[in-house]
């Protein structure tokens, strides 16, 4: 070994003497003779030397060697080797970023670039890329950027860096070619980890991990061939899979079986497809992706058609830590499907249950009504019985399920029985079966009752009540909370057991296993064992045969299979239950295996409990509907003709006595299906809540599509006519249509005189067909949908009560589930508790089957529900409290209103802003609504422009002028703005639509807009688009508008119809862009919005302090006059701090908007006066010549009901001292404090008292 001598020297500028003489220039002086030399190595040969430098960044190379080269020549010797401790590495990497690129490259474009444009974030001696897109990561990793770059820097700057990166979750614009390469790259890597997995051949002696890194030796695998399954994408393969839980960390050639959770998809600007989907198993879960080049179109179309949630299947691929999602994945390489295994009931003769509950028993069982009726039926069964705890609202979803099968449901409930005393500390259970319709009635009685007269802690029935509607329906004695075992239980004398088991129809027994929890408790010592368990269910036999009652054996099912049992222990920890892990096992069981569960009765008596009795019960109910098929309507003598006459009537006002073609067929293409469906009375309905609403001052808005109907249109039941673009004369009643869909509505025409009398023409006409409405046939029930004012909203109600009866009238009953982020909490927090980790694949496995289990009840805002005079309630539905709550007068339906509405007439008396803010638009500038124009060019060019306002949009922060204007006035709705130019009326109803949609605008239209595949007016905005295009293009009818339906409900067009559509000419963007769609609004609504808001854009254009007293007084709840009212400037500040905030919250959010509208009023030349204690209203502005008074309760703190106050106590006189306000309002401290502070109470004494000394 060579011996060296290290040398310190004590000079600092010895670089400089040793190159003195040396050709530098100023810039290479300044860096080079920056640097200290810490120490240099001689070796005792005398020939080399390894000189160490401090720098404070590093020094290229370049110009060391020019250095080395210079020293060694002046000093005589053969070698000279610098090397350099860099004291800023990032600005260090950052000057040689360049060269450090085009090594670590190593010559391909694609890693160039995007190195070259990543984001570099330093952190000691860590380095990491932020790229943009997951397709972004995955080149830098297929290339093994990361560990070159970090051997470069170490190379080139002798630093130790670790290099890492992040993909973000934007799109970067990668060239096609480029897409392509990395695509070649990772299946490159693919099939190199292939080869080198089969290559390899690890010792039996391999450590734990290294053995689970080979899907080929785990304890845990099984094996499976892979030859009989289903390809869906890859290579076929054979192989044992691991369990989830043994993967660990990364591993490649991994085989596994397991559920398909959620899955999405991405298409890259490349061409490039992803696949993203979770897999889960009985241990644990993982996400997967899978990508699939451009030439792959028609593999990728077989897997995204295959693979849906709940699909098993087995996988094959490398898991790899994922920066983009920042987890460890399993990237797939094939895919195959796997069969499920299925329970089947192999018994001859099949058992009958008559004891099962659905996910509506409040958060206790987990399995649907429709999962339980199609695997009964599938297992050959002849009935099955729903029993819900208390409620019957299951009843609607088993009766569709039935409906498609060869089965019989049984309509019964598991109600809480109790004595006189209602409120006594325990119910006990008791099952329900209805014989019939009259039993229904009877059980829908009981359920009404137990809700609204006898609920405490459940809906509990004393017995007198259950004596007087039990007849046709059957009791049973339920399970071990029915008072019968718990007699049993509790050692009570025979007479007394034979007294309780007298009141039944039959006696219930179960398997011991859902009573496992009597061993378990202190409270009965008695039961010790399974033994003692069956003595209990013996004891029921024997009252049974003593009595002659009818035994029968029952699962109480809660969950549909044993393993589901983890769902249920979720939801009973979530509620608190210490021991829900220790779930009984209440699953549904075949016929086979409840004779094995109750062989000890005896073969005899087992079969007779097991399937002999249960079939008595069943045979002894008839086959029946829970609710009625037809819709049955409030009577209203004479309503279709005087539908009829008001439509033709207002018709022939309106385009004269001979009513043009086009009118005519119209109305006899809607008045046949009204008529002839019994829905005339329906819309006479609306008309009158309509009518007294425009009579009482307000306005009403549509909703939905019935705008679409012309007949509506006629009966002043909407503003929106859905004829095709015309002009009529008002007085000589001339008209002119277009019908070949030029025009997009008739506000978009060019204005001109009558050519008869010379009158300027009316223009009107959306172009919406009625399909759209009441179906092609015209036999959908209609759901007429009407915004009131918020403020009318409550006379509106009442006035249904005087149409109909008060006893008549009830509101929309609702359902809450759990939902999908509820579920998936339950699940975290119970792993949590138990100190597991467990990957969120799985949890969102696991919560999946917690959803749609009920929580409670509620009601629809606006829904009222209307039986007809005639008729009972209970024919439809029980009645209930919302949320069972006691202290409300309000009543609902006991079903879900969704499950009724096609049976009951269902009114949508909705509270909305606009028809209040147009009502007080009204009220200040003395301007009829309805006379305003809607081809007004001032008010359209606000939607594309600032010039109407007077106002530069730099200042403003806008290009158009809708802050404040319904539909326009949000962000995302001004940038749609921004990209499409509205020109006329039909254009903002088009963004409208947009706005509305899911999947519409974003990555579809706004993309073909951009693009200049398509404008704004070919774009597909609302689902009447489609049906109307492709019947201009010469599609049929039928197809257009099934086609239609299709689409706006997310199910894209079939292959078939494409086939078509591509032969009639429909261009491939349209048809690609229908296909992406996942919910369309209905261009009535649309229109109907557009139509508010333009009249409230026409008041912020032609009467602007008006405007903003109604927007700040009706629609800005944050709205602070302390803030506003001290001036442009201030509220400027305030503005630009919160639009600089990254993540404002909601409250944040309505403050900007509010802030938006007062810098635009301070812009056009108003300003905002101070809240006057004795001039302010109590809540709305006051208007002055260039100026509002804002209301008391516009100040933080002071509450509309203390501003209220306040009002109604100045009428008596001025306020003497502030504790005079207080006496006289009893208004609280932070009133006062909030009105001082804003100096409201500047010139007045805190007391009355006068001071006798000063």
């Amino acid at each position: 070994m060579q011996k060296k001598l290290c040398i310190v020297p004590e000079k600092r500028n010895i670089l400089r003497e040793l190159t003195q003489g040396i050709e530098l220039t100023q810039a290479e002086q300044k860096i080079l003779f920056a640097a200290v030399v810490k120490h240099v190595e001689i070796s005792l040969k005398g020939n080399s030397w390894e000189i160490l430098l401090q720098t404070q960044e590093f020094i290229r190379t370049r110009l060391l060697d020019y250095v080395g080269a210079y020293i060694k020549k002046r000093v005589q010797i053969e070698n000279l080797v610098f090397y350099q401790d860099v004291l800023d590495i990032e600005a260090s990497i950052e000057r040689a970023w360049k060269e450090l690129c085009l090594v670590a490259a190593n010559g391909n474009p694609t890693v160039l670039h995007l190195l070259k444009n990543a984001k570099r974030i330093f952190d000691r001696s860590s380095l990491l890329l932020e790229v943009k897109g997951e397709l972004s990561g995955e080149i830098l990793r297929a290339h093994d950027v990361p560990n070159l770059l970090q051997k470069a820097i170490e190379k080139m700057l002798t630093i130790r860096c670790t290099v890492s990166y992040k993909a973000l979750d934007e799109e970067y614009d990668i060239l096609e070619e480029e897409g392509d390469l990395v695509m070649d790259r990772v299946y490159e890597e693919n099939l190199r980890q292939k080869k080198e997995a089969s290559a390899a051949a690890p010792s039996a002696a391999q450590p734990k991990k290294a053995a689970a890194a080979s899907a080929h030796r785990s304890a845990s695998m099984t094996r499976t061939a892979g030859h009989g399954a289903d390809l869906i994408f890859g290579k076929r393969f054979t192989g044992e899979a691991i369990s989830i839980d043994d993967t660990d960390g990364e591993m490649k050639n991994v085989i596994l079986t397991g559920t398909i959770g959620r899955v999405s998809s991405r298409e890259f600007k490349t061409n490039t497809k992803l696949l993203l989907f979770d897999l889960a198993d009985a241990t644990n879960g993982i996400s997967c992706k899978k990508f699939f080049k451009e030439k792959e179109q028609e593999v990728y179309d077989k897997a995204l058609a295959s693979v849906k949630e709940g699909l098993l299947v087995r996988v094959k691929g490398a898991i790899r830590f994922d920066t983009f999602q920042n987890e460890f994945m399993l990237f797939v390489d094939s895919m195959q499907k796997v069969e499920k295994p299925k329970r089947e009931d192999k018994s001859e003769v099949k058992r009958v249950e008559l004891h099962a509950h659905t996910r509506m028993s409040n958060m206790d069982a987990v399995v649907s009504a429709e999962t339980l009726i199609k695997t009964a039926a599938s297992w050959g069964w002849p009935a099955i019985a729903i029993t819900d705890h208390g409620v019957v609202q299951a009843f609607p979803d088993a009766a569709k399920a039935a409906s498609k099968l060869d089965i019989k449901v049984i309509y019964g409930m598991e109600g809480y029985l109790v004595q006189e005393d209602f409120e006594q500390k325990h119910a006990n259970h008791i099952i329900f079966l209805a014989k019939n319709l009259n039993g229904l009635r009877n059980l829908y009685q009981m359920v009404s009752l137990s809700h609204l007269k006898y609920l405490h802690r459940q809906p509990r029935l004393p017995k007198h009540i259950i004596e007087e509607y039990r007849e046709d329906v059957i009791i049973g004695s339920a399970c071990e909370a029915g008072e019968l075992i718990r007699a049993i239980v509790a050692q009570k004398p025979e007479e007394e057991l034979l007294e309780i088991a007298s009141f039944y129809d039959y006696l219930e027994i179960q398997p011991i296993g859902n009573n496992e929890f009597l061993v378990r408790s202190d409270k009965f010592p008695h039961i010790k064992d399974d033994e003692d368990l069956r003595r209990i269910n013996l004891k029921v036999a024997e009252l049974a045969k003593k009595l002659g009652k009818m035994l029968i054996a029952t699962c109480d099912v809660h969950f549909l299979n044993p393993e589901d049992a983890i769902y249920r222990a979720i939801l009973m920890k979530g509620k608190g239950f210490e021991d829900a892990e220790l779930q009984p096992p209440l699953f549904l069981r075949t016929t086979e295996e409840m004779l094995a569960e109750f062989d000890y009765l005896g073969e005899e008596a087992a079969y007779e409990a097991v399937v002999t009795n249960p079939r008595k019960v069943s045979d002894m109910i008839e086959k029946f509907k829970p609710i009625p098929d037809e819709l049955y309507s409030p009577m209203i003598p004479g309503a279709a003709e005087e539908i009829r006459d008001m439509s033709y009537r207002k018709a022939r006002s309106l385009y004269g006595e001979n009513l043009p073609e086009v009118v005519e067929a119209r109305l006899k293409q809607e008045l046949t299906p009204i008529i002839g469906h019994g829905f005339s009375v329906l819309y006479l309905i609306a008309q009158r809540l309509v009518k007294k609403s425009n009579d009482d001052g307000y306005l009403v808005g549509s909703r939905g599509s019935v705008g679409s109907s012309f007949v509506a249109t006629m009966t002043d039941i909407t503003e929106v006519n859905p004829l095709p673009p015309h002009w009529r004369c008002p007085h000589c009643k001339f008209s002119e249509f277009v019908e070949d869909g030029s025009v997009g509505c008739g506000y978009d025409l060019p204005s001109r005189k009558c050519p008869v009398c010379g009158t300027e023409l009316l223009k009107d006409g959306h172009d919406i067909p009625f399909a759209v409405f009441l179906g092609f046939d015209g036999d959908k029930v209609p759901d007429i949908d009407l915004n009131f004012s918020g403020e009318y909203q409550p006379v509106a109600h009442k006035y249904t009560e005087e149409l109909f009866g008060k006893d008549n009238v009830y509101r929309a009953g609702t359902i809450a589930t759990v939902a999908d982020k509820t579920a998936f909490g339950y699940v975290k927090k119970f792993f949590e508790e138990k100190g597991v980790k467990k990957h969120n694949a799985y949890i969102a496995s696991l919560a999946a089957g917690c959803m749609g289990v009920k929580r409670t009840t509620g009601q629809h805002p606006a829904g009222i529900m209307v039986v007809p005079r005639n008729m009972d309630v209970h024919f439809f539905t029980p009645i209930q409290r919302p949320a069972d709550d006691k202290n409300t007068t309000t009543i609902t339906t006991h079903f879900d209103y969704h499950s009724i509405s096609s049976r009951l007439v269902k009114l949508d008396i909705l509270g909305h802003d606009d028809p209040t803010v147009i009502k007080m638009l009204e009220d200040l500038t003395h301007r009829d609504p309805k006379t305003i124009p809607f081809d007004d060019p001032a008010t359209l060019s606000i939607f594309s422009s600032t010039k109407a306002l007077g106002l530069d949009p730099k200042e403003l922060g806008a290009n158009s002028g809708t802050f404040g204007i319904p539909e326009f006035r949000t962000g995302f709705t001004r940038q749609m703005i921004d990209d499409t130019h509205p020109s006329c009326f039909s254009d903002l109803v088009r963004i409208s639509g947009f706005s509305h949609g899911t999947d519409v605008w974003l990555g579809n239209a706004q993309d073909l807009i951009r693009s200049g595949q398509c404008t704004l007016r070919e774009a597909i905005s609302a689902r009447d688009d489609i049906m109307m295009y492709l019947i201009h293009s010469g599609i049929d009818p039928l197809l257009s508008f099934q086609t239609m339906e299709s689409v706006r409900k997310g199910k894209g067009i079939k292959e078939a119809t494409v086939k078509i559509l591509r032969e009639g000419g429909i261009p491939e963007w349209y048809i690609e862009a229908c296909q992406k769609i996942k919910y369309m609004f209905p261009r009535a609504h649309a229109t109907a919005y557009v139509m508010m808001a333009w009249r409230i854009a026409y008041c912020k254009v032609h009467y602007p302090l008006a405007f903003y007293a109604a927007y700040f007084s009706i629609r800005a709840a944050e709205f602070d006059a302390d803030v506003v009212a001290r001036g442009k400037d201030y509220v400027k500040k305030q503005l630009d701090a919160l639009e600089a905030k990254e993540a404002p919250d909601i409250k944040e959010k309505a403050t900007i908007i509010v802030l938006q509208l007062a810098w635009e009023m301070y812009l056009r030349g108003f300003f905002m006066e101070r809240v006057d204690i004795y001039a302010s209203e109590a809540e709305r502005f006051v208007l002055h010549e260039k100026s509002l008074l804002p209301p008391l309760a516009s100040l933080g703190g002071v509450g509309a009901s203390a501003a209220r106050s306040i009002v109604e106590a100045r009428k008596d006189g001025l306020f003497t001292s502030i504790e005079d306000i207080k006496k006289r309002t009893g208004v609280s401290k932070t009133c006062i404090d909030a009105l001082q502070a804003h100096g409201c109470l500047a010139d007045m004494d805190a007391s009355d008292q006068m001071e006798l000394f000063m």
